[in-house]
């Protein structure tokens, strides 16, 4: 016969069963176990700002805080020549669920369009005003009527664990207002935190420059009048967090990591995120608008030598309004050969891709010159809406005597997983090595989506003599070898 201290259940059986019941009621109510916070911002004093919009948030049922539209100018490119608009941004920082409501100031909302389109945002229009819902942070264009030259750029941010101590001598500390620097540049020393508030500007680039651990962290801004906002160069183990710039270049680094940075240039050569003969980069949760290349890895370039090796971007979404949405490999050292290795890019929106000339289109883009090898790169769950002008790939062994010394060496083991297209305008897409020398091999396409359809080796209805890479709009040229396209179940 058992005896009633045989019942008694032992203190980890009693954790077990409360971890479970946590999880059941997450499951079933998980708005009412979040915190509820929102947290806004002013626009300081001279701050340029735009009146295409009055943007509103609220804590469902709380009353509707208004927020600050920023000026912010992007980049259209009408008869080759770079043509300035005026768009929008605003900001806040948030959990749980909140409301936005964001009304036109131009007359009524025939359309209304909350990208990237598989965050699902279907807002309630009425009138002149939209409103939707957001449970998680987010990075969003808000576009009515069709114009995405004078959008609203919205920025939902989680809310900051803490903010640093304006007293710590480890920190420096950019509050409310707007801050200019001597030759419009600061230089920030080894070992410090830099911390710009939500209300703060700087008018002038942060350097970070032969220097180590160090963090840029906040809700403020670089303005978008100043080219290059945060340069890096010969650093180690800095974390850029939270801000808003125009560009954020790495060079001649290690241990890099830029996380939920928005990125907007709109004049020639606006790079969003360069990398330069660094390793080791994390780029997660960015978002870039450029008026150039959003994201680049590079070799040897500039006064940074070498090659560039584990370079991750992820959660991101990118919007090119000239040029590349992801380029990789076009510099590098062509009496030293260079190698580009290991670069992972990883659940990434592309919204747009804009360029007429050939030679520098692709949303996903490999181009290997000054004798660089590339290899072992990763694209996997990126989705493309309907660009207005480009291609979806180019990966090509060439030439380019405007910026190369040399052709490049090879680009092997590239891998497509879980790529989808969704549109009408991309056009045909390049796989082309330079001679039998100078070739690319071991392409894997997997999963492959254009307009909902797989595209893969054994498609039903394929005529045998066609090459599954007609069936995808790619052009498949000489020296290359091992091109696959596999449908798997995962």
């Amino acid at each position: 016969m058992l005896s009633i201290t045989q019942y008694k259940p032992t203190y980890l059986t009693c954790v077990k069963g409360l971890v479970k019941m946590v999880a059941f009621l997450v499951t079933v109510f998980p708005l009412s176990l979040k915190a509820q916070e929102l947290v806004t911002y002013q626009a300081p004093e001279g701050a340029l700002l735009n009146e295409d919009f009055t943007v509103k948030v609220r804590i469902p049922g709380k009353e509707w805080k208004n927020l600050p539209e920023y000026l912010i100018k992007v980049d259209e490119v009408v008869g080759g020549k770079h043509t300035v608009k005026e768009s929008s941004m605003s900001y806040f920082d948030f959990s749980g669920e909140v409301e936005v409501m964001v009304k036109s100031k131009k007359g009524r909302i025939e359309t209304a369009k909350v990208r990237p389109l598989s965050y699902e945002i279907m807002p309630y229009v009425k009138g002149d005003v939209m409103t939707f819902k957001l449970s998680e942070p987010r990075n969003l264009s808000v576009e009515v009527n069709g114009d995405i030259f004078h959008n609203l750029h919205l920025f939902a941010n989680p809310v900051l664990d803490s903010i640093p101590d304006k007293d710590d001598p480890n920190v420096i500390y950019f509050g409310a207002g707007i801050h200019e620097f001597e030759d419009n540049k600061f230089l920030v020393p080894s070992n410090k935190t830099v911390y710009i508030s939500g209300d703060a500007i700087l008018r002038g680039q942060l350097l970070i420059h032969d220097a180590e651990n160090v963090k840029v962290i906040g809700r403020g801004m670089v303005e978008h009048t100043v080219k290059m906002g945060v340069h890096i160069s010969n650093s180690n183990n800095v974390l850029v967090e939270g801000i808003f710039t125009t560009q954020c270049a790495t060079g001649g680094s290690k241990d890099m990591t830029i996380r939920n940075v928005k990125s907007i240039s709109y004049y020639g050569w606006g790079d969003g995120m360069n990398v330069f003969a660094s390793n080791n980069v994390l780029y997660d949760g960015v978002f870039c608008r450029n008026s150039d290349d959003c994201t680049t890895v590079y070799a040897t370039r500039k006064d940074f030598i070498g090659g560039a090796k584990n370079i991750t971007m992820q959660n991101s979404t990118l919007w090119a309004d000239v040029a590349h949405p992801i380029f990789i490999g076009i510099h590098g050292n062509a009496e030293n050969p260079d190698v580009i290795e290991d670069l992972t890019f990883k659940n990434i929106d592309i919204l747009d891709h804009k360029e007429t000339q050939i030679d520098y289109q692709g949303c996903l883009a490999i181009n290997g010159g000054d004798n660089n090898l590339i290899r072992n790169v990763r694209f996997e769950d990126i989705r493309i809406e309907d660009f207005r002008q480009g291609q979806l790939i180019n990966l090509r062994i060439f030439y380019n005597k405007k910026y190369c010394k040399a052709p490049g060496k090879g680009i092997e083991n590239v891998l497509f997983k879980n790529i989808s297209y969704i549109g009408n305008n991309a056009e045909l897409s390049i796989i082309s090595g330079y001679n039998e020398e100078r070739g690319i091999k071991n392409i894997r396409f997997e999963n492959l989506s254009v307009n909902g359809e797989i595209i893969h080796d054994h498609m039903e209805g394929k005529p045998s003599w066609y090459k599954t890479s007609d069936l995808a709009n790619i052009y498949v040229g000489e020296h290359v070898e091992g091109v696959s396209f596999i449908k798997t179940d995962d």
